[in-house]
């Protein structure tokens, strides 16, 4: 009786120390493998993309939200040139930058897609978090498309939807 007693003591002590799950929009991707060297010699064309992402949305009422999962997609469209991302900055709703992804320039290879996953969990952003991505292509190079696909499912209904990058500069 006193193993079983024991048994039943040691089972919450197992469970309360078990680690918290990591969230994986800190450490999406080892960007330290996709780092660049841009040679300055080489022409390129620069520019500046903006997402919107969400990191939740209202139900039912302003004072209640529903966490979403969002990814990040980073695309090369060139079918033969490798194009570099400078920044990937994520900022909350209130245009406080949340994070940096990688502060040296990362490559992309033709067609070559790379996301960034932002988990249900992290909610930092809120439901106006956005990203702004700096960029270099070859000159005669295609621009980069930048995707957020917001997603969640409750029991056996699902959410998503879609947002595209604007380039402001």
């Amino acid at each position: 009786m006193k193993k079983f007693f024991y048994f039943f003591l040691a089972i919450p002590l197992i469970f309360a120390c078990q680690e918290t799950p990591e969230i994986s929009s800190i450490n999406p991707v080892n960007w330290d493998k996709r780092i660049a060297t841009i040679n300055p010699e080489t022409s390129m064309s620069a520019g500046k993309t903006y997402l919107s992402v969400y990191s939740q949305i209202y139900s039912q009422t302003e004072h209640k939200t529903h966490n979403l999962t969002a990814m990040v997609s980073l695309r090369n469209t060139s079918i033969s040139d490798t194009i570099y991302i400078l920044k990937a900055d994520y900022f909350d709703t209130k245009g406080k930058r949340i994070r940096s992804y990688f502060n040296k320039p990362i490559y992309l290879s033709p067609l070559e897609t790379v996301e960034i996953i932002i988990d249900e969990l992290d909610i930092s952003g809120g439901t106006g978090a956005n990203f702004i991505f700096e960029w270099k292509t070859p000159i005669a190079s295609p621009e980069p498309i930048f995707e957020g696909i917001m997603s969640s499912t409750m029991g056996q209904q699902g959410l998503s939807f879609t947002t595209i990058g604007k380039r402001i500069d």
